[in-house]
């Protein structure tokens, strides 16, 4: 048993050493919260709402952008043979892996006022993210759109060629042949970038109402103490996440069939 430890000037009981204990009051504390972020969704609070604008506008932009660049480059590096083929597709896959808050900060050099894209004012804009996130999905599109044509079977390519069919109509057959498997490249491109929150908090600075995204503002709000924002965004992620992989089980459900 823990005896009153007195000194001159405090005592200290033994509920003193006592850890809490999960009650109604901890237990309200989380449903209490739970409640709130669902008003927050339901009466489309503003700050809410344009965290949610900004995170599907930059993303979306970011993807068409990087679709448009890296879809044609990905599949020419995996149709195509020339010299220096393997390098190029390394340093693709390498990129990969490439730490996505280096990404940021080499972004943020480039468009801080005092670096060489500094007089567009690009940084803390919208468009200063879709340039980072746009860095950040172009490798995924790029690699992954390479390994789809390469993975096709050749006797495919055969039986086109024996048929009498022209390059650009074998170019256009085997882009049909893999439009599903980069239709799985482009959706986890999505899932990808939609969740970054180092390129976000980087470039784009986390201004209220401007550029602060979902996964900026459930950091921020969490740090807070404010549990109810970051829940309601949380779920709006959780969303997300669940129509992206519900988009990508039946692209690789359409792809085998």
């Amino acid at each position: 048993m823990i005896e009153n430890i007195c000194g001159p000037e405090y005592c200290l009981r033994p509920a003193d050493f006592t850890p809490p204990a999960v009650n109604g009051i901890e237990m309200g504390y989380f449903s209490d919260g739970f409640h709130k972020a669902i008003n927050l969704l339901l009466h489309m609070d503003d700050a809410t709402f344009s965290a949610i604008t900004a995170t599907l506008v930059s993303t979306s932009c970011a993807l068409g952008v990087a679709m448009a660049l890296g879809l044609p480059l990905g599949f020419l590096l995996g149709y195509t043979n020339f010299p220096g083929k393997k390098l190029i597709r390394l340093v693709s896959d390498t990129l990969l892996a490439f730490p996505t808050v280096l990404i940021g900060l080499i972004v943020y050099a480039l468009i801080t006022y005092r670096g060489p894209l500094g007089q567009w004012g690009l940084l803390f804009t919208l468009p200063g993210m879709v340039i980072g996130q746009t860095i950040l999905a172009l490798p995924i599109i790029i690699s992954w759109t390479a390994q789809a044509v390469e993975s096709l079977d050749i006797r495919c390519r055969q039986t086109l060629l024996t048929l009498g069919a022209h390059p650009s109509q074998l170019a256009l057959l085997t882009l049909l042949e893999v439009r599903y498997e980069i239709g799985m490249v482009c959706v986890t491109a999505f899932g990808r970038v939609v969740t970054e929150v180092g390129v976000a908090m980087m470039l784009g600075g986390n201004i209220r109402y401007a550029t602060r995204t979902m996964t900026t503002a459930i950091s921020l709000e969490t740090s807070k103490g404010e549990f109810a924002q970051g829940i309601a965004l949380g779920l709006v992620l959780l969303f997300i996440a669940f129509a992206v992989n519900f988009l990508l089980a039946w692209l690789k459900h359409r792809g085998r069939t």
